[in-house]
């Protein structure tokens, strides 16, 4: 009884924490997230309607068509609907990357491995480095950023209950640094051509010879590391952890003690085994000529190694997993590492539920052009602003930040605004480069709060596990102090960039000089 009058003190004792109880206790009167999507489904279909009877249309900056609304209340929109429900559902992009990679997890974690490691992270890390360690490791884990929502968002929030702390704080932490850092890195991923490729072809409408090389951000990104993990850190410190206040839920944290015998033993073998598998992969990246190298430059950008990085997570954690269980004998057979994995699979009903509504409202959004149309238009009333060259470029963050909300993915959403915003910019004088990191952040801060971020279903699933009850209400309370620290950290990081006048990345300076 204590406990709860304690935790009920620590939500409610500042106005910070009572305007987001409010913003809970109003997203949990929502519906289940499930019902909400499906809702979410049947109202674009309607909006795509009434859109349909306007005048409404907006030029692609990109091609120079026209877009229009696409009406899903007719015979080739219910064709749509119904033929498409299947490969909407089964083709949704998070699905199989959480349900692969949660099979070698599963063996991890049935046999003991995954429980053995938390124990040791928990007994050897300082209790103040505890969440700098996990904002930054979400951070790095961008990189291949499935990683990070299938395997560290969960294990921090098991790391932070077997601390003694309140398990959503350890989501929470994970959570903003792997999809609020998503633009901060100490190395390259594969969205850094993707952006780059459309930036040069914006830039060559004011400049035909103009080029932008993949790591034109590093510089920026590598900084950005560190401000979005001590920023993280801070946010669940001061003012995360204080409104959670203790966990009362029924969830049991993972016993903390000394590894036995055996289980030292069976971490030696998993480091052997994982020490193998690394081998491997090295063996294939490190010659120039490697088999996970791209085979037709060389690259390990868009290479068999990022490509297959789901595989390497799911043989991994699957290898590591059964050498652990031979050592620690809680492997005897195939069937104990045939119910590992079917275990990992049972705590995904709600989950799968959930993703395919999700799916079908991603998708009826994505043929109406609704979204399209709203990034397209708002685009253009920023550039319509007549502001000063530093509050254009916060403007221009925030416009991205709201697009965020509405068009999950990063590149569709650069490929519309990339022609408008980098020609813009390149005449107020500053380069693609930088105007594209300026893109990245705005992208990045709302990443957390929005539901239509791909993983965003499967925070919810996360969360429920340590608390039934929680919904979109409880992630978005929780989740949004991240999104305005990162925010305003981020801001004030471009304005000193601005002012220094530093270059971006390599061959990437800040400022544009028009050639003779």
């Amino acid at each position: 009884m204590a406990k709860k009058e304690k935790a009920k003190k620590a939500k409610g004792s500042s106005a910070i924490d009572k305007f987001l109880n409010i913003v809970e206790r109003l997203g949990n009167t929502l519906p289940h997230p499930a019902t909400l999507f499906a809702g979410f489904a049947a109202l674009v279909v309607v909006l795509s309607w009434v859109a349909s009877l306007t005048d409404m249309e907006v030029i692609h900056p990109g091609t120079g068509d026209t877009v229009v609304p696409f009406n899903l209340i007719s015979a080739e929109g219910l064709d749509m609907i119904l033929s498409k429900m299947v490969t909407n559902f089964t083709g949704f992009a998070p699905l199989g990357t959480v349900l692969v990679a949660l099979l070698g997890i599963g063996i991890a974690e049935g046999s003991g491995l995954i429980g053995s490691v938390l124990r040791m992270v928990v007994l050897s890390s300082p209790k103040k480095m505890l969440t700098f360690v996990i904002v930054f490791s979400g951070v790095i884990s961008n990189t291949a950023s499935e990683v990070g929502y299938v395997l560290l968002v969960p294990l921090a929030a098991v790391i932070f209950l077997a601390a003694g702390r309140h398990p959503f704080g350890g989501l929470a932490a994970a959570f903003a640094g792997v999809s609020g850092g998503y633009s901060a890195n100490l190395l390259l991923g594969t969205i850094d051509p993707l952006l780059a490729g459309l930036s040069e072809e914006a830039a060559r409408i004011i400049d035909p010879d103009y080029t932008v090389n993949p790591a034109a951000n590093y510089y920026f990104m590598f900084v950005s590391t560190f401000l979005i993990a001590g920023l993280g850190t801070w946010a669940t410190e001061k003012l995360v952890m204080p409104r959670l206040g203790e966990y009362t839920g029924t969830e049991k944290p993972e016993e903390i003690h000394k590894l036995t015998r055996e289980e030292k033993k069976g971490m030696l073998y998993a480091l052997i085994a994982s020490l193998l598998f690394t081998a491997f992969i090295l063996w294939g990246l490190i010659p120039s000529d490697g088999f996970l190298r791209n085979p037709i430059n060389g690259s390990i950008l868009r290479s068999p190694f990022m490509s297959g990085i789901v595989a390497f997570i799911f043989l991994g954690a699957g290898i590591a997993g059964i050498a652990y269980g031979i050592g620690a004998k809680t492997i005897k057979n195939d069937e104990d590492v045939m119910r590992g994995m079917a275990k990992s699979m049972e705590t995904l009903g709600s989950y799968i539920v959930l993703v395919f509504f999700a799916a079908q409202f991603v998708a009826y959004f994505n043929w109406t052009n609704l979204g399209l149309i709203f990034a397209i238009k708002g685009a253009a009333l920023l550039q319509s602003v007549e502001l000063g060259s530093i509050p254009l470029m916060l403007g221009f963050v925030v416009v991205a930040a709201i697009i965020n909300l509405v068009m999950g993915s990063a590149s569709a959403k650069w490929a519309i605004m990339a022609p408008v915003f980098i020609p813009m910019f390149m005449l107020l004088g500053y380069s693609p480069e930088f105007t594209q990191i300026a893109y990245r952040v705005g992208d990045s801060v709302t990443n957390i709060i929005s539901p239509m971020m791909s993983y965003f279903a499967l925070i919810v699933a996360f969360m429920q596990r340590y608390d039934p009850k929680a919904g979109i209400g409880t992630i978005v309370s929780t989740m949004l102090p991240y999104s305005v620290v990162f925010f305003i950290g981020w801001c004030i990081m471009l304005i000193i960039w601005i002012l220094l006048g530093l270059p971006i990345g390599p061959d990437a300076p800040l400022d544009y000089i028009p050639a003779e």
